[in-house]
């Protein structure tokens, strides 16, 4: 085999290279055998390719792209078809830039509506997580561009995401954490990436049990593991276990470690050998793809998807669409400046940004406009809020621009609270006093809580709408688009009713995921807990009945395929899709399980009196559970109640089946009291944990004292005198760098959770590890050995002076 002959002709320098970057984006060439360099860029739901190689923080600007809604907006579409569009145009866009792999998609699950990157993942739900992310990858792939699928796993908050540890159960890991991964398997992405934290102790980038033994062992993975840029460990070790690339350059360090490793025999080169042979096969894999030299124009496509994600909340009197005789205000200043897409590395620089108030000129149609607050402060100002008061006054539908901007959420800090900026809430609460037909249109990635829902007549939940998003709400707004977006998370009444409410984000060492399976709706239903709008919840400016549910078979064994079938009809005066959900309930389970969960969707067009017959097809895996003794995915014997409906509240078709399963199996917890599990009325605390654990969890927090390493981060050295220093130059440098307040105070609450390993491939070559090591020998005052490693470092300058 080719590959094979480029290996045995690769010297262990060469061999060591291509394991690391070349750069922050480019791997590394050697041009002596003709291995070309592959080149990466950030996504996913536009691509981001920076002008200078060099940048990894932004700094400098990106190549304008089509800006699409990220996956938090295009979940709520329910559209495999359409996302699987999306991942074609930027496939285009990417062959056009000479980019090979996009760095998408993510497909973390939506533990906690606090965590600061939630807009860039699709759900709180495992299956329609994996689905589109799978319809994503297929899209992009079947178009010469690899995908990095992302984040792998269990990275689910930005706080202290590079040294935490979570703390899972195994059923929760496999179950919730796991599936949506397990899922795109089938579509072959070219690489996988890693995350920073740990899983139940071992860092990600090392993690054999995740690498070795379930991705590539188990699930059959023969792509490229790369770490996230700076989330490698200890090299070797990661070699060992599943790491392939690290990224971006380690500056030739790691390199060196790998050397060294193989020379002294504490690394094996075959092991070396194999993850080269991967390497390879990406690159020359990347390498087939042609080059296009058409640019074409996505703004409509993204507009489409816009269109199709958008979710109406409450339409209390049928208040929308706005009637053409009705006067409206825009009062809000994001309807000025739009909050189009999330904060952080996948900010994308549209190629053509549309605000609300423009297209409405555009399309002729007469408004009033009220800024109602400024975008950049929280605090209530008097002067606009009188302005807005009397806009509201004088027209038919006021019509509300509110929504968290980039100081409440971005990548690199969680949310600290579920609230609207205060001057939104207010704006809001004294519009309704004086005008009765309020209609909000919130943009976010994330839940919020509604104090005025009872005094507003329509919600329109525009997410984060991409580059056309503003052409989507006025279309919304006036019929000339029906919404069918649904909601692909549960909001919340409050924050105090979430399963993490205390157990996010967890301590400086861990964070305990004490819910286990019961995550969104899984946690809510169990608890029967009243939410603001359920999981799948989304109105329509028609109306739709469901009949005639059918199964092939009311009794079948689990390894045959059950045949769902049922009937929707459009009952309403004007077009309109419906995203019909299928959901399984174990109705008397052994072991504990969610009320229901979701096993199937299909977004549906229907014209005015049409009806069409649905048909899904379930296998064994939608009636398993994960038994942790087994190692296994098994079926219980017994019926199980098929669901369809609209939202997971509102099901309208119900069946039993009952599947008999090939082998009896006993449950994992018989001799175990999990009662706490089983009826979520008592709760669940760190104790009930270890139970199901069965074993000890680690400390929470860990104590901040000396000796300090690579893995401290400067939070934790904040209080000794070195790290008071370190911090005020880093923070100096950060506001000489940002462009704006907002990448400002992103970069500085990221900042203290940042490791001393991380701040050498961060800094882009300027902070060496040597001056890393020097300034933690000087923290954990090792004055001696600083001294003897500045005499040794003044020596090697003299030397290199002579020997120029």
């Amino acid at each position: 085999m080719e590959i094979i002959s480029i290996i045995e002709k690769m010297t262990l320098e060469e061999k060591a290279s291509l394991c690391s970057g070349k750069n922050v984006w480019e791997t590394q060439e050697i041009n002596r055998l003709s291995i070309p360099s592959i080149m990466m860029a950030d996504g996913p739901h536009g691509l981001r390719k920076q002008y200078d190689k060099s940048d990894n923080l932004g700094n400098e600007p990106s190549y304008p792209s089509t800006c699409f809604p990220p996956a938090a907006t295009t979940a709520c579409s329910f559209d495999r078809k359409l996302i699987k569009q999306m991942g074609e145009a930027i496939a285009f866009e990417c062959r056009y830039h000479d980019i090979d792999i996009i760095l998408g998609p993510g497909v973390n699950i939506k533990r906690s509506p606090l965590c600061g990157r939630n807009f860039e993942y699709f759900s709180e739900d495992p299956y329609l997580s994996g689905e589109l992310g799978a319809s994503f990858v297929s899209g992009v792939q079947e178009n010469g561009i690899g995908v990095s699928l992302k984040h792998f796993v269990a990275n689910n908050q930005e706080k202290l995401r590079q040294v935490i540890s979570s703390e899972i159960d195994e059923r929760a890991l496999r179950e919730i954490y796991l599936t949506s991964f397990e899922r795109i398997m089938k579509e072959k992405p070219y690489t996988v990436m890693c995350s920073y934290n740990r899983i139940n102790g071992e860092y990600a980038s090392e993690n054999k049990y995740l690498l070795n033994d379930i991705l590539r062992d188990e699930w059959g993975f023969d792509g490229v593991v790369v770490t996230d840029w700076g989330a490698c460990n200890d090299r070797v070790l990661g070699l060992e276990n599943g790491q392939d690339l690290e990224m971006p350059t380690s500056f030739g360090i790691n390199d060196q470690l790998i050397i060294d490793a193989v020379k002294n025999g504490t690394l094996d080169e075959r092991v070396l050998n194999k993850t080269v042979e991967r390497l390879l096969n990406l690159i020359y894999n990347c390498k087939k793809s042609q080059k296009v030299i058409i640019k074409k124009d996505h703004h409509l496509l993204a507009k489409e998807v816009a269109d199709q994600s958008m979710v109406l909340l409450k339409n209390e009197m049928s208040i929308l669409p706005i009637k053409p005789n009705q006067s409206i205000g825009i009062i809000g200043e994001m309807a000025y400046i739009p909050r189009y897409q999330g904060s952080g590395s996948s900010k994308i620089n549209p190629i053509k940004l549309e605000n609300v108030c423009d297209v409405l000129s555009k399309k002729n149609i007469d408004f009033t406009y009220a800024r109602g607050y400024s975008i950049d402060s929280d605090d209530i100002n008097h002067e606009l809020l009188i302005e807005a008061i009397e806009v509201a006054k004088s027209v038919d539908v006021p019509i509300i621009f509110i929504g968290l901007t980039e100081k409440y959420e971005s990548e690199g800090f969680d949310r600290e609270h579920m609230d609207l900026p205060q001057a939104h809430n207010h704006l809001v609460e004294e519009i309704t006093k004086i005008n009765p037909n309020v209609v909000i249109i919130l943009s976010g990635g994330s839940p919020v809580t509604m104090p005025w829902i009872n005094h507003v007549k329509g919600i329109l939940n525009a997410y984060l709408g991409g580059e056309s998003g503003a052409l989507s709400i006025v279309d919304i707004l006036y019929g000339n688009v029906n919404p069918s977006g649904k909601l692909a998370e549960t909001y919340p009444l409050k924050l105090e009713h979430t399963p993490t409410f205390n157990y996010f984000p967890g301590g400086n060492n861990s964070v305990y995921y004490v819910e286990s399976i019961y995550v969104g709706y899984r946690y809510y239903e169990k608890k029967e807990q009243e939410v603001l709008f359920p999981f799948g919840h989304g109105l329509s400016y028609t109306t739709f009945s469901y009949q005639n549910l059918r199964l092939n078979k009311s009794e079948i064994l689990e390894n045959k395929l059950l045949e769902v079938s049922f009937t929707i009809k459009n009952t309403g005066i004007v077009a309109g899709k419906e995203i019909c959900q299928l959901y399984v309930r174990d109705i008397e389970s052994s072991v504990f399980k969610p009320v229901k969960e979701l096993k199937g969707f299909e977004k549906i067009n229907l014209l005015v009196g049409e009806e069409k017959k649905i048909t899904f097809k379930l296998d064994k895996r939608t009636f398993a559970y994960y038994h942790i003794t087994l190692k296994d995915w098994v079926v219980e014997s017994g019926d199980y109640e098929i669901c369809i409906g609209s939202s997971s509240k509102d099901i309208h078709l119900k069946t039993i089946v009952n599947i008999k399963p090939l082998e009896k199996v006993v449950s994992p917890y018989q001799n175990i009291d999990l009662h706490h599990y089983e009826s979520l009325k008592h709760g669940f605390n760190s104790e009930t944990y270890e139970i199901l654990l069965s074993r000890k969890l680690p400390p929470l927090n860990k104590k901040l004292k000396r000796p300090y390493t690579f893995n401290s981060t400067l939070g934790d050295v904040s209080h000794t005198f070195v790290g008071r220093i370190i911090l005020w130059m880093v923070k100096k440098q950060i506001k000489k760098i940002s462009k704006d307040e907002s990448t400002r105070l992103m970069r500085e609450r990221s900042l203290i959770d940042l490791p001393f390993r991380s701040l050498v491939s961060f800094s882009g070559g300027t902070f060496k590890k040597e001056m890393a090591d020097g300034l933690l020998e000087l923290i954990n005052r090792r004055y001696i050995k600083v001294l003897r490693k500045l005499l040794k470092l003044s020596k090697n300058k003299l030397r290199r002076k002579r020997d120029e």
